[in-house]
């Protein structure tokens, strides 16, 4: 089979599309024909060794990180999945490999995809969908009348979000583009500002939780508009000391991410506010949870009309580094 591989960390964009081995399965187990894998900036942490703290890998290495696809062979000690299901997943972080024509997985890290997508849009679904979920369900633990703002929401990660805040209960707050205000406020958010002519800083006070997409530049203004015991969690700054201990890393990498972003949570802890960083990991119970939303909700993540194969692999790759597809690009089995 056909799969699109590193061989090396670099920074340069050099994936190669190799001859390898159909996997075989373990007990736990499901192979997966893949019908679509989704790109995602994680692959460029990757292939950089960014996150090789914390996950590193051994070379060859495939690449893929969300996948759809129909399950192909059932390992023995399985009873969720038979032969012809229709999955989708966020791949664990040390079991990627959805850039490839099949794909080996623990079973209890994908679901069933929503009947209202189809295979395109089923990929581009799990990894923001259970980073939203895990986000508020576990990192700030959210209430029901609480209120969180999702700056530079208005994309993929507010599509998801959104509706999941919402069943909980939250009252949400969305700064973005214009375009997306009325396709926000049908969504249920309770305030939408237009980041292009209005200063979420100036507007904003007192929230309970603000959920960061935009990255370390952007924490000192975000953490300004948190009541004093809020909550940021991060899904671009950067771990810190907290991220490991809860990982349970070693204490060589506690203190080394406790250095790594020592800025942030000195910041934070002068407004009496609480930083955290989330790495998504993949959780097929929390993905029927999501897949509920998705359907009651009609979601239907944005894909890019444009079509990938993987020989296209380092094109495809380069377009989301750009950051100028519009919708998750896609690539196509």
């Amino acid at each position: 089979m056909k799969a699109a591989q590193i061989s090396r960390y670099s920074k340069q964009i050099d994936v190669d599309v190799n001859e390898i081995s159909v996997p075989s399965i373990k007990a736990n187990e499901v192979r997966v024909k893949v019908k679509a894998a989704a790109v995602n900036p994680l692959e460029m942490l990757i292939m950089s060794g960014s996150i090789r703290l914390i996950q590193d890998y051994k070379f060859p290495q495939t690449l893929g990180n969300e996948i759809s696809g129909i399950v192909d062979q059932v390992g023995a000690a399985v009873s969720e999945f038979k032969k012809g299901d229709s999955v989708y997943g966020r791949l664990p972080a040390s079991q990627i490999g959805g850039f490839a024509d099949y794909v080996a997985v623990n079973a209890q890290a994908i679901w069933h995809m929503p009947q209202n997508l189809d295979f395109d849009q089923a990929a581009a679904a799990p990894l923001t969908g259970l980073t939203a979920y895990q986000a508020f369900h576990e990192e700030l633990r959210a209430q029901s009348g609480e209120t969180v703002f999702i700056p530079g929401g208005s994309g993929s990660f507010g599509q998801m979000a959104v509706p999941i805040a919402k069943a909980m209960g939250l009252k949400v707050i969305v700064s973005g583009s214009g375009r997306a205000k009325e396709e926000m406020l049908a969504m249920g958010v309770d305030t939408y500002l237009n980041y292009k002519t209005e200063n979420y800083w100036e507007l904003v006070s007192d929230v309970d939780y603000v959920i960061d997409t935009l990255g370390a530049n952007e924490i000192e203004r975000e953490l300004s508009v948190l009541r004093p015991g809020g909550k940021l969690v991060s899904l671009k700054a950067g771990p810190n000391k907290q991220f490991a201990v809860s990982n349970h890393f070693s204490w060589w990498k506690q203190l080394l991410f406790s250095l790594v972003d020592s800025k942030i949570d000195k910041l934070a802890k002068k407004s009496d506010v609480e930083y955290r960083f989330i790495f998504v990991r993949a959780d097929g119970n929390q993905l029927r949870e999501i897949t509920k939303i998705i359907e009651e909700n009609d979601i239907k993540p944005a894909v890019n009309p444009r079509e990938f194969k993987i020989q296209d692999i380092n094109e495809a790759l380069n377009l989301v580094r750009k950051g100028s597809a519009n919708g998750k690009v896609i690539i196509k089995f």
